[in-house]
C-alpha cells in the first residue's frame, strides 16, 4: 500500500533470466524484489510477510505507554512509528550491525540502556524469535 514492500521470488528452470527480470520490473512498483531459494520461503514469510503485525503491536504498545504518561494516543503513535521508521532506515542505509546501532544510542548509565536491560530481562529477543519460529512452523504445516 505504501510502495515499501519486499517480494521474494523463487525462479526455477522453466523461466529464463529475461522473464525473471520482467517479473522483477513489474513487482518494482510495490517495492523491492529479491531472489531466494525455495527452501527459505517459510522463513522469509515470517521475516517479511507476517512481521508487519509484530511491528504494529510494538508501535501500539509503545503508544499505549505514551498515553500512560499523558501523551495523546495519536501523537504517541506518531512518535513510536517515526522511531521505527528511522531505525529501519538506519539499518538499511548504514553499514553498521543493528546491535552496534543499539549500542550507539545507549549512553552509559542512561535511560536507553536501562530500558534495553529491562527488555533483555523480560525476554524481548526470545519472544520475537519464538514468534518467528511459530510462524515458520505454521507455514511448514500449511504447505503439507
Amino acid at each position: 500500500l505504501v510502495k515499501c514492500g519486499m517480494t521474494v521470488i523463487t525462479p526455477n528452470q522453466n523461466v529464463d533470466e529475461g522473464e525473471i527480470r520482467l517479473v522483477e520490473d513489474l513487482l518494482s512498483g510495490v517495492g523491492e524484489t529479491v531472489r531466494l531459494e525455495e527452501k527459505y520461503m517459510n522463513a522469509a514469510i515470517a521475516l517479511h510477510s507476517s512481521s508487519p503485525a509484530y511491528i504494529y503491536m510494538l508501535i501500539d504498545a509503545m503508544a499505549d505507554s505514551g498515553v500512560k504518561y499523558g501523551i495523546p494516543k495519536a501523537l504517541s503513535q506518531k512518535l513510536a512509528a517515526k522511531a521505527v521508521e528511522g531505525s529501519a532506515k538506519m539499518v538499511l542505509e548504514s553499514s553498521e550491525h543493528p546491535m552496534r546501532l543499539k549500542d550507539n544510542v545507549c549512553s552509559p548509565g542512561g535511560t536507553t540502556i536501562a530500558a534495553v536491560c529491562d527488555l533483555e530481562k523480560t525476554g524481548f529477543r526470545s519472544s520475537i524469535q519464538s514468534a518467528i519460529d511459530s510462524c515458520v512452523n505454521k507455514a511448514e504445516e500449511m504447505s503439507k
